[in-house]
């Protein structure tokens, strides 16, 4: 762990912040929410495909969970009312009886369209599947089991940084409200610490199965919708943004602003190295970009050591006549076999890039487990004698010579 506080919790007194400090994270409160979501999904108790209205009777939308987590819903951004002009937000009740109201600004899966009042409304679905607050929900689910303590709905009284906004024409800092959200608190309520969130930070590299599927975590962070269609350097996943580095990097985690607070935790899955930026003001730096900039110059300047290669033990006697080089649609591809199991792999690709997996579902079938071709079947075809004749990946015919569609070997 690295840290350093920079500037200020509290004007007048000249204390930077310490990493034991809490921010509010406002918005970081999503990945939260949309991995209780997905817990419940993985124990059958909601389907991502459900409307939300399935689970919020009353609800006349019919957009589905997954469209809520990715914000491709279209529904609009934030409750019916001027919340952030009155700072003042909707209990249950009223949340519900307002999203009736809530206009629905775009066609599901237009355009990816970040939305507020989803979340909240998702919050609401935690809440009556596990009979309880969505707090104690979170509580019960994540906190406790990660040990993050220092993590609440709003401040919990223990040290703080404090908010403020720095006008343009001045360096007064005006102090900022500290807000109630109410049931839009699944939207961003979430006050935490540096110490805490690069706990989580380590669960969403590395999640504790008890916790949460490893699987599920994965899923959670691909890409499914663009957010900057111009520049494609952001995505969004299942509750969480995906952003490349300068570096080149794939990024996993969200930002937060509420009044006086603006924050970040991204993650490096593949290495384990995440960043986290809280700063207690306004108008700062995009705090995505920063944190994205810390992972660059830790991994740049402190790469972590290779893993030293290790023999394996045994080729699988099914899969020894499959190695070697394979083409399908006149271009290679590589079949070997590390620790027991075969993997495919392109000469083009640099060294890298991660191979493609299977796995056995018997001699003459596998399935594709990562990739391009996640999902797929790769058939063994035998020749009248019993051995391999070819190879059938995703329905493609892979022969040992390149050949053209219609050319027999």
């Amino acid at each position: 762990l690295w840290e350093a506080g920079v500037g200020t919790a509290e004007v007048g007194t000249d204390r930077p912040p310490t990493a034991d400090d809490q921010f509010l994270v406002a918005s970081n409160t999503k990945t939260f929410v949309a991995t209780m979501v997905l817990q419940l999904r993985d124990e059958g108790r909601l389907d991502l495909q459900d409307r939300i209205a399935d689970h919020l009777p009353g609800l006349a939308h019919d957009l589905t969970v997954r469209d809520g987590l990715s914000h491709v819903s279209g529904l609009q951004r934030e409750p019916v009312g001027e919340v952030w002009v009155t700072l003042e937000h909707p209990d249950a009740d009223a949340l519900l009886a307002g999203a009736g109201d809530a206009e629905r600004v775009l066609r599901p899966g237009e355009q990816w369209h970040y939305s507020n009042l989803v979340f909240a409304l998702l919050g609401q679905v935690v809440a009556r599947l596990d009979g309880r607050p969505w707090e104690q929900s979170l509580r019960a689910r994540l906190l406790d089991p990660l040990g993050l303590t220092r993590t609440t709905v709003g401040f919990d009284g223990g040290p703080q940084a404090h908010g403020y906004y720095v006008p343009p024409w001045h360096d007064v800092p005006v102090p900022e409200p500290v807000l109630d959200l109410r049931a839009t608190g699944p939207a961003g309520a979430l006050a935490s610490t540096a110490t805490d969130l690069a706990r989580w930070s380590g669960f969403v590299a590395g999640p504790d199965p008890d916790v949460l599927d490893p699987a599920t975590m994965a899923e959670m962070a691909r890409p499914r919708a663009v957010v900057d269609a111009e520049g494609w350097q952001r995505t969004m996943g299942l509750g969480f943004f995906l952003v490349r580095s300068p570096g080149g990097r794939v990024l996993v985690g969200h930002t937060g602003g509420m009044p006086g607070h603006v924050t970040g935790v991204f993650t490096d899955r593949e290495s384990g190295v995440g960043a986290v930026v809280l700063m207690n003001a306004s108008t700062p730096p995009d705090p995505a970009a920063f944190a994205a900039e810390l992972v660059d110059l830790v991994l740049d300047r402190d790469p972590p050591e290779d893993e030293p290669w290790r023999p394996g033990t045994e080729v699988p006697e099914a899969l020894a006549p499959l190695l070697g080089r394979w083409y399908a649609e006149g271009s290679p591809w590589d079949l070997v076999v590390r620790r027991g199991e075969l993997e495919a792999r392109s000469p083009a690709w640099p060294e890298h890039r991660p191979s493609w997996t299977f796995e056995r579902l018997d001699d003459d079938t596998l399935r594709t487990t990562s990739g391009g071709e996640r999902g797929e079947l790769l058939r063994v075809v035998r020749g009248d004698d019993g051995g391999v004749d070819g190879l059938r990946w995703a329905t493609y015919r892979m022969t040992r010579a390149p050949l053209g569609f219609g050319e027999r070997g």
